[in-house]
């Protein structure tokens, strides 16, 4: 089933319609993802680590991050040819996926991007992918009335990545905290 889908996705052109596609094949995957999450065997599989990604495709963030903390607790490696650890690959996919929701005025919700955060905060990456996760936390707290935390945030953003793009936010942020005397 897995190979037959990947097979279809590869036809596919179009993002939009990948995630299309894979919100509609995603709940023939339910029944396997409760049982391995149930299981807690802590076995190498790479069916549930490509449905991690297509539920971050698809736009169900939650249920992505339901098998990240499994794939992180025991060490889960991505399938594939992919390079990337499974904290990193995590965090970008959440960032990408908060910057494209943001552009559209639809952002990701605040507990998504903490969630994503407190899950892979121990976990190595590039910089500029922390950094990226970070700048849409920030941002997301920003958003939420949540003026300090927004300002570590986009801070620690920039202390990762100079050109991650906060500075004129941070400066808007620390205008408009009252001052420490």
């Amino acid at each position: 089933m897995l190979r037959q889908h990947q097979r279809d996705l590869k036809r596919l052109q179009s993002f939009e319609r990948k995630a299309q596609y894979k919100q509609k094949i995603l709940p023939l995957y339910v029944p396997w993802v409760e049982e391995v999450l149930k299981g807690q065997s802590g076995v190498q599989d790479d069916v549930l680590m490509f449905v991690m990604l297509w539920r971050i495709d698809a736009g169900d963030y939650a249920g992505a991050l339901d098998i990240a903390e499994y794939a992180l607790k025991h060490r889960l490696n991505m399938p594939g040819q992919q390079s990337r650890t499974t904290g990193c690959a995590v965090a970008e996919e959440i960032a990408d996926a908060a910057s494209h929701r943001y552009a559209v005025k639809k952002p990701l919700p605040l507990a998504i991007l903490q969630r994503t955060m407190d899950l892979t905060i121990a976990e190595d990456m590039p910089d500029k992918v922390r950094a990226q996760l970070y700048k849409w936390l920030g941002y997301s707290q920003r958003d939420n009335q949540q003026p300090q935390q927004a300002l570590a945030s986009l801070m620690r953003a920039l202390a990762l990545d100079k050109n991650v793009g906060v500075k004129s936010e941070i400066k808007q942020l620390a205008k408009s905290l009252p001052s420490q005397a």
